[in-house]
């Protein structure tokens, strides 16, 4: 399962899919002009959301 830490606060959530109960795991969405995004995603049905944010920042991800 990801672990999304805040840098900031040491704020820490861990996520999975409603629709699934399954954890949702860290990836990259390339965007149409290159730029990359952090998103959280499920490995079951391939729903995406955007990583979560904490204190006006992407929270980083570090798998346990």
């Amino acid at each position: 399962m990801a672990t999304y830490t805040s840098s900031i606060c040491d704020m820490a959530v861990n996520a999975s899919c409603a629709k699934c109960n399954v954890p949702l795991v860290d990836g990259i969405l390339t965007l149409d002009d290159g730029t990359d995004v952090q998103i959280s995603k499920c490995p079951s049905c391939e729903g995406k959301i955007k990583s979560p944010l904490c204190c006006g920042q992407d929270m980083a991800c570090s798998a346990i």
